[in-house]
């Protein structure tokens, strides 16, 4: 079995009227013209900066993704995710499927992983920003954080210098709210993002498709918000369950 793209769906067909059609055309004329187009990488600017500027927030997300096998069709798997955060450095994170789940607590002092169904956890001591949390994890233990991008954005770790196109594809409704519409280029990556238009630019939709697999294999993220929500410190602190095992977190081999 070929390898899962895990941050969202299979894309719907649109039906567009003939405005919208002209308007498609038009944005690809401009991307010939010109493939990264300033105004949608500084879309993504002012959305980093007003991610940062959050103090505290409930996010959740439900994930799709698919799985390609090697006679080309595709499967379609679902994952949720649901956060608290209080910045700079406390952060509770649940990632659920069918069959797995798994827990990441950080007081700003210790984090814990922890799998309930197998009552195993493991501690280590870390500081520093949910974002350097985020970075850290993944290259050094290999764990990827839910929704790791929120706390990338507006900060040093943003990837502008990896995009090769970038375009404004228009509107379009996100659980009836209005979004404004980019597309990207990375390498054999595509992604497209649907950020609230108005006041508050949060990211409310990101699908990734996979150009490296000829099967074009999709990841479709829809994130919901909750900008009230506010968190007690014991919310981010770990007590561990009767009976549940710590265990050894051990760092990847490098080369």
């Amino acid at each position: 079995m070929r390898r899962t793209v895990f941050l969202a769906a299979a894309a719907c067909a649109s039906l567009l009227s003939p405005h919208y059609v002209l308007a498609d055309q038009a944005a690809s004329s401009t991307e010939a013209a010109n493939p990264v187009d300033p105004k949608s990488v500084d879309a993504l600017r002012k959305m980093g900066t007003y991610l940062q500027s959050l103090k505290s927030f409930g996010v959740t997300t439900q994930l799709t993704a698919e799985r390609v096998l090697e006679d080309g069709q595709k499967l379609q798997h679902a994952a949720e995710a649901e956060l608290q955060v209080a910045r700079p450095n406390k952060l509770r994170a649940k990632l659920a499927t069918a069959n797995n789940q798994r827990e990441i607590l950080y007081d700003g002092k210790t984090v814990v992983l922890y799998s309930p169904a197998q009552k195993y956890y493991s501690s280590l001591d870390w500081n520093g920003s949910i974002g350097e949390l985020a970075t850290g994890l993944q290259r050094k233990y290999g764990v990827e954080l839910p929704l790791a991008d929120l706390f990338l954005w507006g900060t040093a770790e943003a990837p502008f210098d990896k995009i090769e196109s970038a375009m404004n594809a228009g509107q379009d409704l996100v659980d009836g709210e209005v979004c404004d519409h980019y597309a990207f280029r990375e390498g054999q990556l595509d992604w497209q993002i649907w950020i609230l238009a108005g006041a508050k630019p949060l990211p409310r939709k990101v699908v990734i498709t996979n150009r490296a697999d000829e099967a074009r294999p999709q990841s479709v993220s829809t994130i919901n918000w909750n900008l009230n929500a506010h968190a007690s410190a014991s919310s981010f602190s770990f007590s561990a369950p009767k009976g549940s095992k710590k265990i050894e977190i051990v760092p990847m081999k490098t080369n």
